[in-house]
């Protein structure tokens, strides 16, 4: 890998609008009405300022690939796996439709570890989007790389169990299945060519998954969706998340809220019981 400390604190600078067709294929996505005007539904954002990088330019996985070049905000990371952990988000305002739109993201740490998968490498980038140069989103993004999983591995997840998700202990409990319609449309929002979320022969053989995995902002989004029944739209002062096993496509999914509004606790949960992601969140005031 190349020296790390070279891409600490590297700029990158995109602009976007939220247009009115953007908002309105979003909002179909996750089956909801469609506006005109006023604003969007928090987690809006992560459909804006999306990679633009041309084709020939993607690395055999989707991704942009790091190319290492003096300048170039790509992480100077060569690694198989490519997963997006978490994000620790704090809103400040809300994104109207048609707003002009600017994020700012910055790298802010390239840390290595070891494991008992091997070595992971992980990548703290800052984002700040502004919505008509309005603050509207802090977001601290934490991505993590790592190594092909040795030959002979069983696939993962673990198939599911014979355990049923257990819903009494929680206040307010979702089910749904996210179909590959449903990743299909998210990957189109967010211009996202990573194979592992449509490519089920390339998820299989060579990423080492059961099925097509279930995007990490997606999961989120439908979390968020949840916290917003609970503190109303646009109610959320913070929101984080943290993915600790993949979702995968046509399985079912259970979304699970409870505690105060000052300290929510949610979670994404696979039909049999194992944790998808753990999420926590404040309502505003």
């Amino acid at each position: 890998m190349a020296d790390t400390n070279e891409w600490i604190g590297r700029e990158e600078r995109q602009t976007d609008r939220l247009s009115v067709p953007l908002a309105h294929r979003w909002l179909a996505t996750l089956n909801l009405t469609p506006r005109e005007d006023g604003p969007m539904p928090q987690g809006i954002h992560w459909c804006l300022c999306v990679p633009e990088t041309p084709t020939a330019r993607l690395g055999p996985d989707g991704h942009p690939a790091s190319d290492g070049s003096p300048g170039s905000f790509q992480r100077p990371v060569q690694a198989a796996r490519r997963m997006w952990a978490g994000s620790d988000i704090t809103f400040h305002a809300p994104i109207p439709v048609s707003a002009w739109i600017e994020r700012i993201s910055r790298i802010e740490a390239i840390e290595e570890k070891h494991g008992g998968s091997g070595k992971l490498t992980f990548v703290t980038v800052n984002h700040e989007t502004r919505a008509d140069s309005v603050l509207a989103v802090s977001e601290q993004q934490t991505l993590v790389y790592r190594d092909a999983p040795p030959p002979g591995m069983p696939p993962a997840p673990p198939p599911l169990g014979d355990t049923r998700f257990d819903a009494g202990e929680w206040d307010a409990v979702e089910r749904m299945v996210p179909t590959m319609p449903l990743l299909f449309r998210y990957s189109a929002l967010t211009f996202n060519t990573h194979r592992i979320h449509y490519d089920a022969d390339y998820v299989r053989n060579v990423e080492n998954y059961r099925g097509p995995v279930v995007h990490g902002p997606l999961t989120a989004t439908l979390l968020l969706r949840l916290a917003a029944r609970k503190c109303g739209e646009n109610r959320l002062a913070r929101f984080a998340f943290r993915g600790t096993s993949p979702a995968i496509v046509d399985e079912g999914l259970v979304l699970a809220l409870r505690g105060p509004r000052d300290a929510l606790e949610l979670g994404a949960f696979a039909a049999d019981g194992r944790q998808v992601m753990k999420a926590e969140a404040a309502c505003q005031g």
